[in-house]
C-alpha cells in the first residue's frame, strides 16, 4: 500500500473509476480509506445520507435499537527496560463467544504495536492504515517514526470520524530515541500519554493488580509476571474475558517476545494455595 501511493501507480480498480462531467474520477468498486498524502478523507460512506445524522436517528427513541456488546481486557505498562503489553485472547458478539483464539496485539511495525478493545474490524482496519502511513514516513523521511506521532496520526484519522459510529480503544505502544513510549487512543480522538493503561470491561479488575504490584525498577521477569497476573484475574472475574494471556515485551527496543499461558491453569493454582491456606 505503501509503495504503491509514493510511485503514484494507479489500481485496476482506479482506472476503471466512474467519469464526473467535471472531469474528476469518482472510485465506485473499491473500498476507499483515509489519505494522509493527498490531505482528504476516503472513505465508504453511505450515499445521500450524513453519516452521524443517520446514526443518531438509530436510536432507542425512533425504535431502532444498535447497541454492539463487546467484551475484552488489555493492559500496558511502562518500567526500566521497555513496555510490557498483556491481553486476552476472547472475542465475543454479544452473549456469543465467538473465538478464544484471537491475538489482540496488532504489530505496526517492528518497534511498534497496538492493541485491540472495542471492535474488531474497527480496530484491525484502523491500525493497518496506521502501519501503511508508518510505513510512508519511513520512505519519505529516511527514519522511522516515533511513538508519539504515530499515536498523533492515529487520533487525527479517530477525530475525522467522531460520531459516526466507530468503536475502538487502542494503547499504541513501542520503543523510539526518547525511550519506551505508551500512549491511549479512542474513537472520539482522545489521545493520553501514560506509564500504565487497561482497557475493555475487564479493566478495573486488571487495574487492581497491577497497581498493587507495580514499580519502575521491575526486572523483565517481574513485569511479565504482573502482566500475566493482571490479566489473568480480569478473565476470572470478567465473563466476557477469557482465552490465554498473550504477553509482548518491548525491551530496549531490541526485540518482542510473545509468552501464551493457558488461564485456567494460573487460576488452578490460586484455588489450590487458597485451600492450603483455609486449611
Amino acid at each position: 500500500m505503501a509503495l504503491l501511493q509514493v510511485s503514484d501507480f494507479q489500481s485496476f480498480s482506479e482506472v476503471r473509476g466512474q467519469i464526473l462531467p467535471v472531469k474528476r474520477r469518482h472510485l465506485v468498486d473499491r473500498t476507499n480509506h483515509y489519505n494522509f498524502g493527498s490531505k482528504t478523507q476516503e472513505f465508504a460512506v453511505p450515499p445521500g445520507v450524513e453519516p452521524s445524522g443517520f446514526l443518531k436517528s438509530c436510536n432507542r427513541d425512533g425504535g431502532v435499537c444498535i447497541e454492539m456488546n463487546h467484551g475484552t481486557t488489555t493492559l500496558a505498562f511502562k518500567f526500566r527496560h521497555g513496555v510490557i503489553v498483556a491481553v486476552d485472547s476472547r472475542a465475543s458478539a454479544g452473549r456469543y463467544l465467538a473465538s478464544n483464539d484471537v491475538n489482540k496485539v496488532i504489530e505496526i511495525n517492528p518497534y511498534l504495536l497496538g492493541t485491540m478493545s472495542g471492535s474488531a474490524a474497527d480496530c484491525q482496519y484502523w491500525e493497518r492504515l496506521l502501519a501503511k502511513e508508518c510505513r510512508l514516513y519511513r520512505l519519505r523521511n529516511n527514519h522511522r517514526i516515533s511513538v508519539a506521532a504515530a499515536s498523533k496520526l492515529l487520533s487525527n484519522m479517530m477525530l475525522g470520524y467522531r460520531g459516526m459510529g466507530l468503536s475502538m480503544g487502542s494503547m499504541i505502544c513501542g520503543w523510539d530515541k526518547e525511550g519506551p513510549g505508551l500512549y491511549y487512543v479512542d474513537d472520539n480522538g482522545t489521545r493520553l500519554s501514560g506509564r500504565m493503561f487497561s482497557t475493555g470491561c475487564g479493566n478495573s479488575y486488571a487495574y487492581g493488580v497491577v497497581d498493587s504490584g507495580y514499580r519502575e525498577d521491575m526486572t523483565v521477569e517481574e513485569a511479565y509476571e504482573l502482566g500475566r497476573r493482571g490479566i489473568a484475574h480480569a478473565t476470572h472475574r470478567d465473563a466476557y474475558s477469557g482465552g490465554v494471556v498473550n504477553k509482548t515485551a518491548d525491551v530496549l527496543g531490541l526485540s518482542h517476545t510473545i509468552i501464551s499461558k493457558v488461564c485456567i491453569e494460573w487460576s488452578e493454582k490460586v484455588k489450590i494455595i487458597q485451600l492450603t491456606a483455609a486449611g
